[in-house]
């Protein structure tokens, strides 16, 4: 695929989103968690952390990229030497996400930094520790558990000093309490409950982004600077 191709196909790619987003989202709606992809707005502020760190090459982590919108953003930022690794349980937009990379201009000449698993991250298997995760996991559709073990698993990966980003929709839990039985209502208190813990102990920064449907809130947590770590990538 030349560029020109590349960046036409690259361009025509979000118009297609919206549909295999929804058509999934129906299918698979307690793992999707959402009708629509981000919004640009949304994915600028996860990607933030990335942004921050200029040009100083980073590892970067993405779980639950869905069609790729943030995806998309993250590429472009990413500077020589980085790499990035976008994690995506479902097949249909595990497939989707390989498509985007080989034809992304800001990817051309470095296809080996970017790769895309198609698995659970808590099956990941790597040595690497990152700089920047972004996660785009519907929590409030797991059990509590399910969301200690995710987030257990991004503190392992992360490396001392490094920046987890993720969102949850506005509303959606009081929403959710009045439309859902009691033990929904009390796994979604729960999972609440447990996310709290870790904003106390880890979080850094909340922002609202009101461009986005449905508007979302998004949480930076940071592990400690001095938390031991002995790998690397």
């Amino acid at each position: 695929m030349n560029e020109i191709t590349a960046q036409h196909h690259a361009r025509t790619q979000p118009a297609t989103e919206g549909w295999t987003f929804l058509v999934e989202s129906i299918r698979n709606h307690r793992t999707v968690g959402s009708i629509a992809p981000s919004s640009k707005s949304l994915a600028s502020m996860l990607a933030a952390p990335l942004l921050e760190r200029a040009s100083q090459s980073s590892n970067v982590l993405e779980v639950g990229a869905g069609t790729g919108s943030v995806t998309r953003t993250l590429l472009p930022l990413m500077p020589r030497g980085s790499r990035l690794d976008v994690v995506e349980a479902n097949t249909h937009f595990a497939a989707h996400l390989r498509r985007l990379v080989r034809s992304h201009p800001n990817v051309l000449e470095k296809q080996e930094q970017v790769r895309v698993h198609n698995l659970f991250v808590e099956q990941l298997a790597t040595d690497c520790r990152y700089d920047v995760i972004v996660s785009g996991l519907p929590f409030s559709n797991f059990s509590p558990q399910q969301v200690e073990d995710i987030m257990g698993r991004y503190l392992e990966l992360l490396r001392p000093g490094g920046t987890l980003t993720y969102f949850s929709y506005c509303g959606s839990r009081w929403v959710r309490t009045f439309l859902t039985s009691r033990p929904q209502a009390r796994r979604q208190r729960d999972v609440k409950g447990l996310l709290n813990r870790y904003h106390h102990r880890y979080a850094v920064g909340r922002w609202t982004v009101w461009g986005n449907l449905p508007p979302a809130e998004v949480w930076q947590l940071r592990r400690p600077i001095d938390a031991v770590t002995s790998s690397a990538c």
